[in-house]
């Protein structure tokens, strides 16, 4: 048997929200908090404040590492923040998901890029290390306006890093983007920055070369679902089913869960209020990862 732990931030309403806080499922669709309110990582360093937390496990080092965003609202404006902002991702990693250490900044984002936003994290099968993904606001020769695009590069330890490069790039403008594996597919959700949708594609390779590229997996359900970002799929085993979680940002609705029993299908079901419980504290972007019973237990009795 397994549980899920979602790590994430909180609310925009303040800077002492900007920091991470984890809650934990039996089944990945009604969640518990931990802490009594109170975060389980805060930091000092950079700008104060950490957004968008995003957790991995490798199984080389046996270690969690999670990877945020470097930003606080309280003392940098969002037009500063696309712009100016920090070009460093956060990085702390654990054995056990309880004490995290090695905090540090790592710097990613490009020469005259803004915020590096939302990074995420998927292994490559076919570089054996870990693609580091981000969005960052860049204006490229040709540029009428600056753009967002998503970034990337590699690693196999999330302490030095390949040189980084332009990973995706749409007509419009694209962030938060979230990428699984799944039978032979990577299958990739990005927010439409233009048009507020989530747009969901496929490739049988993560970096697709010699002029290939993902190709779209129509979903009449994530077409009609606008005002939402944040995406964040991963696998139920005891329903045996997908889920896609997403945050209605635009009214202030929280993350909605939808589930298919095939990524490929495209077709997903909302589901109701009364199948799912996304707990008492207001969750915003983070990332989730299925751990064991055991480690479930022990992060209950270590912060309640």
């Amino acid at each position: 048997m397994s549980e899920y732990l979602f790590v994430h931030f909180t609310t925009d309403e303040n800077g002492e929200q900007e920091k991470i806080y984890f809650s934990v499922s039996k089944d990945g669709l009604k969640w518990e908090d931990l802490g009594n309110d109170n975060p389980i990582i805060e930091t000092g360093l950079g700008s104060k404040g950490i957004r968008d937390p995003f957790i991995v496990y490798d199984e080389k080092l046996k270690k969690y590492f999670i990877i945020a965003t470097d930003l606080n609202t309280n003392t940098m404006s969002w037009g500063d923040a696309v712009t100016i902002g920090s070009r460093s991702l956060f990085v702390w990693e654990s054995e056990d998901l309880v004490n995290w250490e090695n905090e540090r900044l790592v710097e990613v984002g490009i020469p005259g890029a803004g915020c590096v936003w939302a990074p995420e994290a998927v292994f490559c099968k076919e570089k054996d290390a870990w693609f580091v993904f981000w969005a960052s606001m860049v204006k490229e020769d040709g540029d009428k306006e600056p753009k967002h695009r998503i970034y990337g590069a590699f690693t196999k330890d999330f302490k030095t890093f390949t040189e980084t490069f332009k990973y995706l790039e749409a007509e419009t403008n694209v962030i938060d983007t979230d990428i699984v594996w799944e039978n032979g597919w990577y299958y990739r959700f990005s927010k439409d920055e233009t048009n507020k949708v989530i747009v969901m594609e496929k490739s049988r390779t993560l970096i697709p070369e010699g002029g290939d590229d993902y190709e779209r997996v129509t979903s009449a359900l994530l077409a009609e679902l606008h005002g939402v970002e944040g995406p964040e799929a991963y696998y139920l085993e005891e329903k045996k089913k997908w889920c896609l979680i997403v945050d209605q940002y635009a009214t202030g609705g929280g993350y909605i869960p939808l589930l298919t029993d095939s990524l490929e299908s495209g077709e997903f079901t909302r589901l109701s209020p009364a199948e799912y419980d996304m707990g008492s504290r207001k969750k915003r972007h983070g990332g989730i990862i299925e751990i064991s019973d055991e480690e479930a237990t022990r992060l209950r009795k270590v912060f309640g």
